[in-house]
């Protein structure tokens, strides 16, 4: 059956041959404008390439093209994601080297000089005299926290937590960019198939519309079966058109996610045929919930909560801090004589009363350990949930390739046999057209069910953090 956009032509058709049969013969192939009249603009209107021109003028427009491998590697270096969580993972290696260096003593130097003029009355003369009043000084100090309440450890456990953390967070960034970006490439080589479709579309509808005109002339046909294979030559130069520009929006966001200021072309892939996973789905869904790059995030982030509680109980307890310092004073600016002292310090502190600042600092620290369990678990279920979905649907495209390529193959012979029959009379053009509409069908769903499959095994790859 033709598809119902258009089913208004040919009734439109068919009645005019109805209610003017004489103009309609009279009408013969011969009568039809050329196809330089038709190119010809009218009075006052631009002139305006053929359809037919413009669609292979867009075609032999190369554009830079990329491979899969290619597209990967250049995606994770410029993708702002990435870069922030680098960014993060540095700053906390940083925190955490930071937090090592508060077992270590402090050292500190200092020197100072002062000038001050002074005047004083003689008490045998009564004359005002003048001079000055110098001092020299340098110093050295040192100290060193004896103990902190427990505080270095816990800060130093919650720093390698949110390094932990970060590092998983850049590794999920990663697989994020790489599935933003495999799909762009899948969709630019999906926009690729179809063009192909399109053509041998628009060649099959260039014999029929040669048969239809052949047959016209020595009277086997209607002129309405050729105006059904002019129909089907226009419908399928239209589905070209819509797949070159889906094509170019594709590799528009293809070079956008490399970096690239406009379009990008994908490198077809050496086979788009489907590859089993090594793991059965029970053993892949327990490695991928236990090493997922948000899982492994999500319980870094709890180690940390729970080492901030230690962070926040250490106020309850006093700190011990020894210091030692050696001074040096001298009114004269050299570095002989003058005097020395030095000193040696050990105190303790313990805040008996902070207005509940420290229990609200408990509190809070708390409340984030539970917040960072509860997500956990979430994140934990999500995942399962995500990869048991992922396999079904890799599952399924796996078998729509299957019978897709049956559907191809008996679509194919039956355009043969179709194709034939017309050219021998015995059958109608409407038979042949619908045959062509099937096989293009056909064609449409192979392709959709091949990259189908590849996104899928790209979300999964995404979940698991790696390629399976």
């Amino acid at each position: 059956m033709s598809r119902p956009h258009r089913m208004p032509a040919l009734a439109l058709g068919v009645l005019g041959l109805a209610v003017t049969p004489e103009v309609a013969l009279a009408q013969a192939p011969a009568a039809q404008p050329t196809p330089s009249a038709q190119a010809a603009p009218s009075a006052g209107q631009p002139a305006r390439a053929a359809p037919a021109v413009e669609l292979e003028a867009r075609a032999q427009q190369p554009l830079p093209s990329v491979t899969l491998e290619e597209a990967i590697a250049r995606a994770v270096k410029v993708n702002p994601q990435v870069a922030q969580a680098a960014g993060t993972v540095t700053t906390s290696n940083a925190a955490e080297r930071s937090a090592f260096g508060a077992y270590l003593p402090t050292l500190s130097a200092n020197a100072n000089g002062s000038l001050a003029s002074t005047q004083r009355l003689d008490p045998t003369t009564g004359a005002v005299l003048s001079g000055s009043s110098d001092t020299y000084s340098a110093g050295l100090s040192a100290g060193w926290d004896v103990f902190t309440g427990f505080q270095r450890s816990a800060t130093r456990r919650q720093t390698r937590a949110q390094t932990n953390a970060a590092e998983a967070q850049l590794t999920a960034q990663r697989s994020t960019a790489v599935l933003d970006v495999q799909r762009s490439f899948f969709e630019v080589l999906r926009a690729a198939g179809l063009e192909e479709v399109a053509r041998s579309r628009i060649e099959r509808a260039k014999q029929s519309a040669d048969a239809a005109e052949r047959r016209l002339a020595v009277g086997s046909a209607t002129r309405s079966d050729m105006l059904r294979a002019r129909l089907e030559l226009t419908t399928a130069r239209e589905s070209l058109l819509s797949a070159q520009t889906q094509r170019r929006a594709a590799s528009l966001a293809l070079g956008r996610f490399i970096g690239e200021d406009g379009p990008v072309d994908a490198k077809p892939l050496e086979s788009l045929e489907p590859k089993s996973l090594a793991l059965t789905d029970e053993a892949l869904t327990d490695e991928i919930t236990a090493r997922a790059p948000s899982v492994l995030a999500a319980e870094a982030n709890l180690r940390s909560s729970e080492a901030g509680v230690g962070v926040a109980k250490s106020d309850y307890l006093p700190t011990v801090r020894l210091s030692a310092g050696y001074d040096w004073f001298n009114q004269d600016l050299a570095l002989t004589g003058g005097r020395t002292s030095w000193s040696v310090r050990l105190g303790l502190s313990y805040p008996i009363f902070d207005g509940f600042l420290r229990e609200e600092r408990v509190v809070r620290a708390r409340t984030q350990e539970s917040v960072a369990q509860v997500q956990l678990a979430d994140t934990v279920r999500s995942v399962r949930s995500s990869v048991g979905q992922s396999l079904s649907q890799l599952r399924l495209t796996s078998d729509r390739i299957t019978f897709a390529q049956e559907s191809v193959e008996v679509a194919q012979e039956d355009v043969k046999v179709q194709q034939e029959r017309y050219r021998l009379g015995a059958t109608t053009i409407l038979e042949l057209l619908t045959s062509q509409e099937s096989l293009v069908q056909a064609e449409i769903n192979l392709i959709a069910a091949r990259f189908d499959y590849q996104i899928a095994r790209a979300e999964l790859e995404a979940l698991a953090g790696r390629p399976l």
